[in-house]
């Protein structure tokens, strides 16, 4: 999981793909329900486009962390930076997102990671009510290292 939240941050796909085991499937629960990718390909495809599109800067303070000998579950606070084009597309933002811009997601999140007898990774089963905070940032918010990511 490690590795796994690592090549995230970093956006290293290889690194990611390579921690996702062969029967993976996400599930992604919110009030409208799953909206999570299945499948190892459609998992890949998910988290190419979240680095692709700049979506996968975000910071989980964990608050509480639970581990038995296939799942590893954490609780905490999600914050993340999310760009508008990709923001948009998700049903958290309820349509209010615009292209253009970019903007602060908090929320609530429980999420267990399920792992093979290989310890990659097959689940990630993530569960909010929803975020407690959207708002669009202004340029001089945006951190140095997201900001960087805008102009390479």
């Amino acid at each position: 999981m490690r590795v796994h939240a690592a090549a995230e941050r970093d956006g290293d796909l290889d690194t990611l793909a390579g921690t996702l085991g062969a029967a993976t499937n996400y599930h992604f629960w919110g009030l409208s329900g799953d909206i999570g990718p299945k499948t190892r390909e459609g998992v890949t495809d998910y988290y190419r486009n979240l680095v692709e599109s700049n979506g996968h800067v975000l910071e989980f303070y964990c608050e509480r962390m639970v581990v038995d000998d296939q799942c590893i579950v954490i609780e905490g606070r999600l914050t993340m930076i999310q760009p508008g084009a990709l923001l948009a597309r998700h049903p958290l933002a309820g349509g209010m997102a615009e292209a253009g811009k970019n903007y602060l997601v908090r929320m609530r999140n429980v999420i267990f990671w399920s792992f093979d007898e290989d310890l990659m990774i097959i689940g990630e089963d993530s569960y909010t009510g929803g975020p407690v905070e959207i708002r669009a940032l202004e340029d001089h918010e945006l951190p140095a290292d997201f900001a960087a990511l805008l102009t390479s």
